[in-house]
């Protein structure tokens, strides 16, 4: 049915779709609102009566009163008994006026490392998990709940961590937080009360956890990376309290901390009383061998480990956790009551059911014969396609880097690659250049031609 339109007297040009599933009260409300925000119904304006609109609508009376009554609840409207409803004043709202800058153009072929393939989530089985979370749970999960998390979803980590990556887990030192990058900034605010002052980061390293600490006001120590892994004996020389890691899978570069480090660490850790944070961000993905497992285990009361959902499943779960050594467990889970309260209860017994069915090992399973064979097919479109740049880095994880020659420059290469539609970024590090190569989100049928369109752009550049 074809939508009426009704011109009222007093101008108000309210247009009803009777055709619409939104009801017409929903419509009535959404126009008026949207009138008096942009200043077309001036404040004082009288309205016409929830009858005589009625009237004019050819609505029943008690749509346009329920309408003018919701308004007036949000401020909107002005009604008082035995008068005309009127037009309040509130702040008048003008449309935002469109950004003055190009709008790159769509993204053809996604080498972006910023998640895990969103096409792979298992809708299925997480909405399973959550339906009978919602029909199980019990009046109590509806409140705030523990703000260090749901005691149910911290058992199911304790127990799936300890399996899946040999974290010396309990319930008790777990806090659930919306993923990795909070959990950084809770423990900067409880390493500070505890007395720590500097801390040593990975050079090159996430940028946004060196933003993350530094605003917990942390100093942050530099510390280089070579193939083995993070250098300890710089870490010892740079006088930090305690060091952000990525052992297993370092990012960006891709190497893991060699076995003779990973226990100078944990010797420098004990010798030192500092505190060893563990970002565990993909441990779960090696493609040549069993994972190794997390550094954690070796000396629980000097590691923090930190792991979340976003490279398992996705960053829209929004959860991640903190394991913790007793000495920090209590600050934490107070700084995580002051963050926000505690993360969302249902998606964490979601997660929890989600983790104690076995679905996240069937998944994983899945993505990682998937992403191996991703990672195969882009290693060898390199070497046919662009075979100057060498490719870098573990067979592991969710990204690779390749090392650009001397006489190719990264800057001109990533403008003309996002302008060919090509989402790739880059990094220097050491007088050396490299391209960051995510493959989470590019089909394996699409490899061959990414590489070919970067080979284009490659070709290009040096033109």
């Amino acid at each position: 049915m074809s939508p009426r339109v009704d011109h009222l007297g007093l101008d108000l040009l309210l247009v009803l779709d009777r055709g619409s599933v939104r009801p017409l009260r929903d419509q009535i409300e959404d126009q008026l609102r949207d009138g008096i925000r942009r200043g077309r119904l001036h404040a004082g304006t009288a309205l016409p009566s929830s009858r005589a609109l009625a009237a004019e609508l050819g609505v029943s009376r008690g749509v346009v009163v329920d309408a003018y009554g919701q308004l007036a609840a949000e401020g909107f409207l002005v009604a008082r008994p035995g008068a005309a409803t009127r037009v309040a004043a509130v702040a008048r709202h003008e449309p935002a006026a469109p950004p003055d800058e190009r709008v790159p153009p769509p993204v053809r072929f996604d080498l972006r490392i910023e998640a895990a393939d969103l096409s792979a989530f298992p809708r299925r089985s997480w909405q399973a998990a959550l339906r009978e979370v919602l029909r199980d749970a019990p009046d109590a999960a509806f409140g705030y709940g523990d703000r260090a998390g749901h005691p149910a979803l911290r058992a199911v980590l304790a127990s799936y961590l300890g399996r899946a990556r040999g974290v010396a887990a309990e319930a008790e030192r777990i806090v659930v937080t919306t993923g990795i990058t909070q959990a950084v900034a809770l423990l900067g605010r409880a390493l500070r009360g505890a007395g720590v002052r500097r801390i040593a980061v990975e050079d090159p390293g996430f940028p946004v956890h060196r933003m993350v600490l530094r605003r917990q006001g942390l100093e942050l120590a530099p510390v280089p990376v070579d193939g083995g892994g993070i250098r300890v004996d710089a870490v010892e020389a740079s006088g930090a309290q305690a060091v952000l890691v990525t052992p297993a899978h370092q990012f960006p570069l891709g190497m893991g901390l060699a076995p003779e480090r990973r226990t100078a660490l944990l010797d420098w850790a004990a010798a030192r009383d500092g505190f060893v944070l563990e970002d565990d961000y993909d441990g779960e993905y090696r493609f040549d061998r069993e994972p190794v497992g997390a550094l954690q285990a070796l000396a629980p009361a000097r590691v923090i480990y930190l792991g979340s959902a976003s490279k398992t499943l996705a960053p829209a779960v929004r959860l991640g956790w903190a394991v913790l050594p007793g000495a920090l467990a209590e600050a934490v889970a107070e700084e995580k009551m002051l963050a926000d309260g505690g993360s969302p209860q249902l998606d964490q017994l979601a997660l929890a059911r989600f983790v104690e069915r076995g679905e996240l090992d069937r998944h994983l399973r899945r993505m990682r014969l998937r992403y191996r064979r991703r990672r195969d097919t882009l290693v060898a479109a390199l070497a046919l396609e662009l075979p100057e740049l060498e490719a870098e880095g573990l067979p592991a994880g969710l990204h690779l880097t390749a090392r650009l020659p001397r006489d190719l420059r990264l800057a001109p290469l990533l403008e003309r690659a996002w302008v060919a539609g090509i989402g790739v970024y880059g990094f220097p590090h050491g007088g050396v250049e490299r391209l960051l190569l995510g493959y989470a989100n590019l089909p394996e049928p699409s490899v061959a031609a990414a590489v070919r369109a970067l080979a284009e752009s490659v070709a290009a550049v040096r033109s």
